[in-house]
């Protein structure tokens, strides 16, 4: 996996026509090849790739990115680009970053609904983790903070997205599964900005 970093200054998300999510989530989606039938698409094959906007201010603006490619070399802006240590998912402990759009299914009615209090989102996200995501969220860390909602037209739709920032320490509890969620994104909403585990360990030692 590659890690990398997009920056881009004032006059790049000008000439870029970054608007609002829709128009970022093109820039992004410009840097790679999208290897995926039209079929694949519409069952929610991964793309490869996902990314995270950490915002910014008068200076310009930057953007983490994850992907099992090398992206291309932007028109605008700078891009800094690692390789992924695979040492890096054996640690047993992280702290975690990441925005997600929480949302659930209603049994009944089958319809994907959004989980908008801060409480409700701290126990979906704990309740989930461990069997969809393979690992357990330390409670007394976990810090919940609700952002605005995302809207944008995208083929003459509306799109509406909530989302939160969660912050804390995990627990790996199932290693496979651990590195999958690194690797595709967790939740719904990725093609959006949603779903980057953005981890750091904790402690020094780790799984052989």
């Amino acid at each position: 996996m590659i890690a990398s970093i997009l920056r881009l200054g004032p006059k790049e998300i000008k000439a870029l026509r970054i608007t609002d999510d829709y128009s970022l989530h093109r820039v992004v989606y410009s840097l790679f090849e999208d290897r995926r039938s039209e079929a694949e698409k519409n069952a929610s094959i991964p793309s490869g790739f996902l990314y995270a906007d950490k915002g910014g201010d008068s200076n310009g603006r930057l953007i983490l990115m994850l992907s099992d490619r090398e992206p291309r070399k932007p028109e605008h802006g700078t891009l800094e680009s690692k390789q992924v240590d695979d040492t890096f998912l054996m640690f047993d402990r992280y702290r975690f970053d990441v925005v997600i759009n929480p949302s659930k299914r209603e049994s009944k009615s089958r319809k994907i609904v959004a989980i908008r209090e801060r409480n409700e989102i701290a126990q979906w996200f704990s309740e989930k983790a461990p069997a969809s995501w393979g690992f357990k969220v330390n409670s007394a860390t976990l810090e919940v903070k609700t952002l605005p909602v995302k809207q944008f037209v995208k083929k003459e739709h509306r799109v509406t997205q909530g989302g939160a920032e969660l912050t804390g320490e995990l627990d790996v509890v199932d290693r496979t599964l651990f590195i999958k969620s690194f690797k595709q994104g967790i939740g719904r909403g990725r093609a959006f900005g949603f779903g980057l585990l953005q981890i750091a360990p904790l402690k020094v030692s780790f799984t052989n």
